[in-house]
């Protein structure tokens, strides 16, 4: 693959530099992609800030070019999901997916009301509370979801008047690349500039003096530097970072059942979700049905290469964290945990790891206590359902959890009490355009989706109209006499 390039300002921008990025299927670089400059960053934010003046002012007119975005992508998934499926990793059915969920949510957006509030309206005043844009956006995307993540941004951003700089992931440029030259005849000049680099790049976007706005989505460590990043200038920020969501599984729950819909939640994307199933906590009386029942989907899912007919799991996108899920489960097996199925990396070329189910561990080992963003999931024995909740709360995350019973109202009473942005009962990842999603804790700072998700790249204005002779409402003319 070849002839990635990035968009500034409507136009292709070829950069001086270039870096590799790698198949993690074979673990070989297979493209380039281009190395933004200090001085391209600049003309990025430039061309974002030059933009933003008409594009804010009609918003009939955003609404028709994400329309049109949403259009261009559902036609061009056939030219995307091999790109995603090539740097990400991911089966090319599930690249197709994230291709269509991308115009799905911004067609939402496109649709999604903007009221503005009326406040006051007597005698003496109308007053309206309004929402403005902020300026131009920072936007930074992580790389297990490239394109469905830029889009979560993208589509609010544009919708409530900003202009926008996003940078993807070094591991996984290329669809992003790819859609910004698919859309540059789409959006007017400098509306939406994509670049590409090192993290390096990403330290220059959130300490940069133009933007106005940071929205990240990745690491808890990455995320604290944004947030310090973003201080001295008073940027807003929203930070979607990591999760170590727990599964409660009660004692009324049928161990089959659950076990089916718990492994889809855990291993979707082979793990590489935020919000994904991180450990499961089961009831004695249940554990051994529950553990054999995660166990035979893990011994029967087709792992391989995206490509391969049937697959269902790819690789671990990227080498760190490859050797990250190989540590943790190492030591979890040092400790005296027991690997049902999988437990070490698959004797092939590439980042593939066997789907892993541990036992025999609890709280205080590393995978149980840390997120593994992989394929591997320990399984923990309760006795004590209150104990089991407070085990599943004893964290810095609280992205989401799930409870998983036969009696729903019971198991929402215990899904109210987990510390998390989200908690389902009987289904996991469960995401939609309308809901918000965002995190207690270390998981984040504020919300993406919905209405919520839209008034993070806003401001809130009061527009007061005075409705006195002599100008002054009457409380401030109680005041002052």
């Amino acid at each position: 693959m070849s002839d990635f390039v990035m968009t500034i300002a409507g136009e292709a921008a070829p950069t001086e530099g270039t870096f590799g990025v790698r198949n993690p299927a074979t673990g070989e670089v297979f493209a380039q992609a281009p190395e933004c400059s200090r001085q391209q960053l600049d003309a990025a934010f430039d061309a974002a800030a030059k933009a933003g003046r008409d594009w804010k002012a009609d918003e009939a007119a955003r609404r028709a070019v994400l329309l049109q975005a949403a259009e261009v992508l559902m036609a061009s998934t056939a030219e995307l999901a091999p790109v995603l499926t090539a740097e990400q990793g991911k089966p090319l059915s599930d690249a197709g997916i994230e291709v269509f969920a991308s115009a799905i949510w911004t067609q939402y957006f496109a649709n999604l009301d903007m009221p503005t509030q009326v406040i006051q309206d007597d005698d003496t005043a109308y007053v309206e509370l309004a929402r403005r844009p902020l300026g131009v956006v920072a936007a930074i995307t992580p790389w297990n979801y490239p394109l469905l993540l830029s889009f979560w941004k993208i589509a609010p951003a544009l919708l409530a008047g900003n202009t926008l700089v996003l940078k993807p992931s070094p591991y996984t440029p290329l669809a992003t690349l790819k859609v910004g030259e698919l859309l540059r005849d789409v959006f007017p000049p400098g509306v939406v500039n994509i670049v590409s680099g090192s993290d390096e790049l990403g330290a220059w976007m959130t300490s940069h003096p133009v933007p106005r706005k940071i929205s990240f989505t990745g690491s808890v460590e990455t995320g604290k530097k944004v947030a310090q990043s973003a201080a001295p200038d008073l940027k807003r920020v929203t930070l979607e970072l990591g999760g170590n969501d727990p599964a409660i599984v009660l004692d009324d729950a049928d161990p089959a059942v659950v076990a089916s819909a718990i492994f889809a939640g855990a291993f979707m994307n082979n793990g590489q979700v935020c919000s994904a199933v991180k450990r499961v906590y089961v009831p004695e009386a249940l554990y051994d049905d529950v553990v054999e029942g995660l166990a035979a989907h893990a011994r029967s899912i087709k792992v391989g290469e995206g490509t391969e007919e049937g697959v269902k799991l790819g690789p671990i996108n990227n080498a760190p964290q490859y050797e990250r899920v190989k540590e943790l489960v190492a030591d979890a097996l040092s400790h005296g945990a027991t690997a049902v199925t999988g437990g070490k990396a698959m004797d092939r070329p590439g980042y593939f790891f066997e789907p892993t189910i541990l036992t025999g561990l609890s709280d205080g080992t590393r995978i149980v206590d840390e997120e593994q963003f992989g394929p591997a999931l320990p399984v923990v024995p309760y006795r004590d359902l209150g104990d089991a909740i407070d085990r599943a709360n004893a964290t810095h995350f609280g992205l989401s959890g799930s409870v998983w019973g036969a009696d729903t109202e019971r198991a929402a009473a215990v899904a109210a009490q987990l510390e998390c942005g989200t908690a389902w009962v009987n289904t996991h990842l469960a995401l939609s355009p309308e809901q918000p999603f965002g995190g207690f804790k270390w998981s984040g700072i504020g919300v993406e989706n919905g209405p919520w998700g839209l008034a993070e790249f806003s401001e809130f204005q009061v527009v007061h109209r005075s409705k006195a002779p002599d100008g002054l409402n009457l409380n401030t003319a109680s005041l002052l006499s």
